[in-house]
């Protein structure tokens, strides 16, 4: 894809900002607004209300000032929506929820992958070539980056016999593909059991679980640290910390122990409700900073562009009593689900005031624009 010959009839005075309804889109138009830019919502029917009724302009407050709504959200590759979204001179801000919706169970995942990276032909800030990365089963992944940039990363379990300690089974829903149904299990024969159970149950399929991952089970506190990285700067930048909030495992959580042991058949859902903003002490600062520039370093081995723009350092902080140590097991290579990171400190640290991730996004495209450099952000 030439992108350098679509956005050759943009009017670069006239930007738009475009996102799915979905994720993070209300950040991603509350950031557009706030440096100036126009905004485009695509929505899919039924699920519309957010963007084209709360959130729409009117006068002087909301964010959306388009709605496109289709019928799917893989409808937006239809090539008279692509072509309103050119008319409207969009940079499109791509996300999680805008990928696996192109995910047809029956096809190769990569396959999938390619319909965004070869038929979109919309901009898209950041590096679309990378986003199949963050998927386990494909190579080369996340893991490979992480190993790349020396940054720890927990035990793999490749044979499920070999379990030895706590471990956390990473494994696709069989309904909702694109959320993990994870399960905790200390041994084989636990392990056994409850994937069993799962597949018995039509929570997993036996083809998700092939293809699961074992991972040992950290025992630190949790903490994603949401970087930025700027390519019109060269600066990295650390947007902010949050923590996950998961349906019903997170009220179990709030149970005392004895009220947890009477339920007897409950079972754990890993699916995210929301997050919530968390800070850590300022001696950890360093080390995360210095994880975040490895791993932007070790991008760039495996695509030329390297990553552009927002990333998630998903993890952990554990300790030997002695040391504390970051060990990542997750890794978003786009912006973030958590609009809530801008309540933490790290942003206004550097910029004088706390800025959303969406905000950030549109003063790079903004300064981008203005430096006549936008095609070093966009794929």
């Amino acid at each position: 894809m030439n992108i350098s010959s679509i956005i050759q009839n943009y009017n670069f005075k006239n930007i738009t900002i475009g996102s799915l309804g979905g994720h993070s889109g209300l950040d991603v138009c509350r950031g557009a607004k706030a440096e100036g830019f126009q905004t485009v919502v695509v929505a899919q029917n039924g699920r519309e209300k957010t963007y084209d009724k709360y959130y729409r302009v009117n006068g002087e407050i909301g964010c959306v000032n388009k709605c496109i709504i289709v019928n799917k959200f893989p409808d937006i590759l239809k090539p008279e929506v692509q072509e309103q979204l050119q008319k409207l001179n969009t940079i499109f801000i791509h996300n999680r929820y805008f990928w696996v919706y192109f995910n047809d169970p029956a096809s190769e995942r990569g396959a999938s992958f390619s319909q965004v990276e070869n038929n979109f032909n919309v901009p898209i800030f950041g590096t679309r070539e990378m986003l199949k990365m963050e998927e386990r089963d494909v190579s080369p992944n996340q893991y490979d980056i992480l190993r790349e940039a020396r940054i720890r990363l927990p035990k793999i379990f490749k044979n499920p016999k070999e379990i030895d300690r706590l471990t956390l089974t990473k494994v696709n829903n069989a309904t909702r593909t694109y959320e993990r149904e994870n399960f905790v299990a200390n041994s084989f024969a636990e392990w056994k059991k409850i994937s069993a159970e799962k597949i018995k149950e039509k929570k997993i399929t036996q083809e998700a679980l092939d293809k699961a991952v074992i991972e040992e089970f950290i025992l630190g506190a949790q903490v994603n640290f949401n970087f930025f990285y700027s390519v019109i700067n060269d600066r990295l930048e650390l947007m902010g910390t949050d923590t996950r909030r998961q349906t019903n495992l997170d009220g179990l959580l709030r149970l005392p122990a004895n009220e947890q042991l009477k339920l007897s058949n409950f079972q754990p859902h890993h699916i995210e409700t929301g997050h919530i903003a968390v800070t850590v002490k300022e001696s950890l600062v360093e080390k995360a900073y210095e994880a975040g520039e490895k791993f932007v370093k070790a991008c760039k081995k495996f695509n030329p562009r390297g990553i552009i723009g927002p990333f998630a350092l998903q993890g952990a902080i554990e300790t030997d009593g002695k040391k504390e140590e970051l060990v990542v097991f997750d890794v978003s290579l786009r912006i973030p689900g958590s609009p809530g990171t801008q309540f933490t400190p790290y942003s206004g640290y550097l910029f004088g005031e706390n800025i959303s991730i969406g905000r950030r996004i549109a003063k790079e495209i903004k300064e981008a624009v203005e430096q006549k450099r936008l095609e070093e952000i966009l794929t």
